[in-house]
């Protein structure tokens, strides 16, 4: 089968194309035939490592995928040889990601995808989607889990909502009922924020951000899912209300460290809470999980760039150009052609 691996961490140019032997799945693991991979920033970070180090064994890059399940090992139920699914951190702390024709994973990270539902949607959510909910569900008042109605009343602002995990907690987070304001730095980022639901759209190159925001929300934002702590954290203190949730899930570029304006914060209460989906319990994960699958049923997650995501389509031969679009910072959601 094709497959793109790497033995080595480094640059893109360690990504190699060619054969694999096919997989088979043990007890408890599924086989998905991957029609479509996405690409995070997780993916190249991981593959580039912190320098040129030699694997134990080659490693397929690529954590979010979409498919069809072709074969399932032993113990299995709940899925069958057929499904549609899309498929949840492959290359998690495994080998086999989902930048190959056939992946095996553990059966819970294998979840039907309704009939109506694209591979391009099922491939573009896990790292995104995910630590989307989680970022949207650690206000100390709100539910575990999302459903229609469970953040009625909030309001959520979403640092940079032109990108992946923005675009997600937008959508969460008007889905759950929350009132949403996005910040982001230009007209065109503006408008896939626009598109993608937010009832508020701030372009902080335009205006003071926290007066903007103040004017939109003034007793205050209740979460705030927050890209780049570094550098707008003192604007996050300013627009919370008291008790609000903070949630960190990536860090500013070449960012030494998060300065948090401490009497301010503490006059508030507010809750600084990092975010990293791949560690999140197993609990906390499944009702991610759950809460993204009535998500996807209710057709609230699209993608696209009349929905706020473009897609930049690569093939499989071009997974290092797709990674290298996506570190120069490509706007939108990069996917991969398997099948």
């Amino acid at each position: 089968m094709k497959a793109v691996t790497y033995s080595s961490t480094g640059s893109s140019d360690v990504l190699h194309f060619g054969e694999r032997d096919e997989p088979h799945p043990a007890a408890g693991e599924v086989r998905v035939r991957i029609h479509v991979s996405g690409v995070n920033p997780t993916d190249w970070k991981a593959r580039q490592g912190s320098g040129e180090t030699e694997l134990p064994q080659p490693q397929v890059p690529n954590q979010d995928g979409a498919g069809v399940v072709d074969e399932i090992g032993d113990g299995v139920t709940g899925i069958a040889v057929g499904d549609r699914v899309w498929v949840w951190d492959a290359a998690y702390k495994r080998p086999d990601g989902t930048a190959q024709e056939l992946a095996v994973v553990p059966a819970r990270q294998v979840v039907r995808l309704p009939d109506d539902v694209s591979f391009d949607v099922g491939a573009s959510l896990g790292i995104p989607a995910l630590t989307a909910h989680r970022a949207l569900t650690v206000h100390e008042n709100s539910p575990g889990e999302l459903a229609p109605g469970a953040l009625d009343g909030r309001t959520v602002v979403v640092a940079g909502g032109a990108g992946a995990v923005g675009h997600a907690a937008i959508q969460l987070a008007v889905w759950a009922g929350a009132t949403v304001v996005s910040t982001v730095s230009s007209h065109e980022k503006a408008e896939l924020a626009r598109a993608a639901g937010a009832h508020h759209v701030v372009n902080y190159r335009d205006s003071d951000a926290a007066q903007a925001i103040g004017a939109l929300a003034p007793r205050g934002v209740d979460i705030i899912v927050e890209v780049n702590a570094a550098a707008n954290a003192e604007l996050d203190v300013r627009v919370a209300a008291p008790d609000a949730s903070i949630a960190i899930y990536a860090d500013g570029a070449d960012s030494p460290g998060v300065t948090i304006p401490t009497r301010p914060s503490m006059s508030k209460n507010l809750r600084f809470q990092f975010v990293l989906t791949y560690t999140t319990p197993p609990e906390v994960k499944a009702a991610a999980v759950r809460a993204v699958s009535a998500a996807l049923a209710d057709g609230a997650l699209p993608v696209g760039a009349e929905h706020g995501l473009p897609i930049t389509r690569f093939a499989l031969a071009d997974t290092a150009a797709a990674h290298d679009a996506v570190e120069k910072g490509l706007v939108g959601k990069a996917l991969i052609d398997v099948a």
